[in-house]
């Protein structure tokens, strides 16, 4: 926008004995106004503003301006340079600080978090003027600021979750072998997002917290009932321990998780929707981690349980075993 710079000279404000700030403050209640007095009409009040007339507000007209020094008054021409150029059409200020902003929008196909570097690579590197810096905000700052959130959530989630398993299970091995579903959802959840062409953000991170919960199932399923035929059924620990339960929970895993991903169906395929931004994000990394930890939960559970898992199902069965006093009573 079109706007009138007057530039002071400090030397030459100097020889008349005026400083460039008193030059500018004259040279601004002149040009714009200053409210003298106040009128009532009524329920309204009208500012009494006396400033320069249009005619002596051109630019020749602001050289040959006179404003006060102590030697008499001078023409603003002796110590400034006043010339029209291009500026902003207003002065934002923050913390009584003058302050421009710059908005820019990252193109669809390019990662957000890549251009965020580069510029703060290219800014430090910058020189800038004495009073000057760069701030860098927007959408990314309250991803980044939601992002750390998030982290500190997910760790506590995974804390609440060993404590629940722990106190079922009494058994530390026990519950890290169920936990071990979580890596193997997170594995589907990259490479859907991958494929769906998204890229990592506040929505997909809860969609990660909300994984952690469901991954665990499947294996809470198989080892309460690798447990269950241990204790009431007799099977002793062993390949045939591990294969029968397996087998028998195959149905209920993959109906749990076709009906949840079945759910998450019409989010998949409305991408463009009004307000599925947020909500396509976190289906598309449900539906890859439930896909991605059931089928290989189907082999890592079994295994990790048959590897590690002996001495919890033994330390269990012993817990469960009748005392004398009580088997005596029973018979």
């Amino acid at each position: 926008m079109p706007q009138v710079r007057i530039q002071v000279d400090a030397q030459r404000a100097a020889m008349y004995g005026v400083t460039p700030q008193a030059v500018t403050e004259q040279v601004r209640v002149l040009s714009n106004g200053q409210a003298v007095s106040r009128i009532l009409s009524g329920d309204k009040q009208f500012d009494v503003v006396v400033r320069l007339g249009e005619n002596a507000r051109t630019i020749e007209a602001l050289r040959h301006l006179l404003i006060a020094a102590p030697g008499g008054f001078i023409p603003v021409g002796l110590v400034a340079t006043v010339e029209e150029s291009d500026g902003p059409n207003q002065i934002l200020r923050e913390n009584g600080q003058r302050r421009i902003v710059v908005f820019a929008n990252v193109a669809e196909d390019f990662d957000m978090a890549k251009a965020i570097d580069d510029i703060r690579r290219l800014t430090a590197a910058a020189s800038l003027p004495a009073g000057y810096r760069i701030v860098l905000d927007g959408t990314f700052r309250a991803q980044e600021e939601a992002g750390w959130l998030i982290a500190g959530l997910s760790l506590l989630s995974l804390v609440l979750i060993f404590i629940v398993l722990y106190s079922r299970y009494q058994s530390g091995t026990l519950t890290l072998i169920i936990m071990g579903n979580i890596p193997l959802a997170l594995i589907g959840s990259v490479i859907a997002l991958y494929l769906a062409g998204l890229q990592l953000s506040v929505a997909s991170m809860v969609g990660f917290i909300t994984l952690a919960g469901i991954s665990a199932r499947n294996g809470i399923l198989k080892v309460s009932h690798y447990i269950n035929l241990a204790i009431n059924e007799g099977e002793r620990f062993g390949r045939q321990l591990v294969i029968r339960g397996s087998l028998e929970r195959l149905t209920p895993v993959l109906m749990t998780a076709l009906s949840a991903g079945l759910a998450l169906v019409p989010l998949l395929f409305a991408a463009g929707a009004p307000g599925a931004e947020i909500l396509h994000p976190v289906a598309v990394t449900i539906f890859g981690g439930l896909a991605s930890a059931t089928l290989l939960d189907t082999f890592l559970t079994p295994v990790l349980f048959l590897k590690y898992g002996r001495k919890s199902l033994d330390g269990l069965l012993e817990h469960h075993q009748p005392t004398p006093a009580t088997a005596a009573t029973a018979y």
